[in-house]
């Protein structure tokens, strides 16, 4: 009979084997931005908006004005100036509070990807050009409204000057951020989810990955592409051709983005297709010293 104790029993001088900590779960993949990351995304650049009109206003600068039954832009300058200080501040308080939400910082959730548009750089802006030039090919080739209600922000060099500013490097960061970093992905979320089959697998599927259906993304594409188009609407004096040319800019825009997973990407195309129609600009009206020579 042994005086010594079994190793492990009671009273044992070897200590029980302690087992390993089950490893941390991982948490579960988030489909972000959805729809409502892109609403309050834009009812804080709606409310900015709104506000910077009212201060306009109470300063005595209404942003707008009605001569012989139309409304025409005032202080042109001065509504530039306003609308790329809320686009500006929009980002400012999207940065801050997006990551929050996502755990996550707020250029990777909307898939910014600056390293892909570098890498493609070259590529992107030749498609943006090309873009470009094919709008000019359309305005050519069709008969526009007399005037738009855009060349009232080419009254003056100084406010031309201002709009070739915003036009190449703030409109199309935000513009980008939001339809293709917040709304293309929101649309299709929202798409594959109201498709999604009512059954444990479906389920189980939808909380494991993040991945969106061709058909989903097709239909955000032609969503958001529309509304890309409606917002620029009344630039152009809802002239038909050009938001046709628009829309189709805009699916381009998207593909763009699905394709290379950078939201840098599309918007480096984008500010290349403004660039064209701003040189076109330039070239017509001699470096913005003659501006009554635009829309002849």
């Amino acid at each position: 009979m042994s005086i010594y104790p079994a190793p492990g029993g009671q009273g044992s001088y070897f200590p029980e084997e302690i087992p390993p900590p089950p490893p941390p779960l991982e948490p579960e993949p988030r489909r972000i931005p959805n729809f409502g990351h892109a609403l309050l995304f834009i009812i804080t650049a709606a409310v900015l908006l709104f506000g910077s009109q009212v201060l306009l206003t109470v300063f005595g600068w209404s942003p707008v004005a009605v001569r012989n039954g139309e409304i025409t832009v005032q202080h042109p300058v001065l509504q530039m100036a306003s609308q790329a200080a809320t686009y500006i501040l929009t980002l400012i308080i999207a940065a801050l509070i997006f990551p929050a939400i996502w755990k996550r910082p707020f250029l990777q959730g909307i898939r910014w990807s600056g390293y892909t548009a570098r890498v493609h750089a070259a590529k992107l802006v030749a498609l943006g050009l090309l873009l470009g030039f094919m709008m000019q090919l359309v305005t050519y080739f069709t008969t526009p409204p007399k005037t738009v209600p855009i060349e009232e922000f080419f009254s003056t060099p100084l406010a031309a000057w201002g709009m070739t500013f915003f036009g190449i490097i703030i409109a199309p960061v935000f513009e980008e951020i939001c339809f293709r970093g917040f709304l293309v992905p929101a649309f299709a979320i929202a798409y594959d989810f109201i498709a999604l089959p009512r059954t444990p697998e479906a389920h189980h599927h939808w909380r494991t990955t993040t991945i969106l259906t061709p058909v989903s993304l097709m239909f955000s594409a032609v969503v958001t592409s529309l509304l890309f188009a409606g917002i620029h609407a009344q630039q152009i004096g809802h002239y038909a051709a050009a938001l046709v040319g628009l829309f189709s800019v805009s699916l381009l825009l998207t593909m763009v983005r699905v394709r290379t997973q950078s939201v840098a990407a599309s918007a480096l195309v984008h500010a290349a297709y403004n660039s064209f129609i701003f040189i076109a600009v330039l070239i017509q009206t001699g470096g913005y010293r003659h501006l009554d020579r635009l829309g002849k």
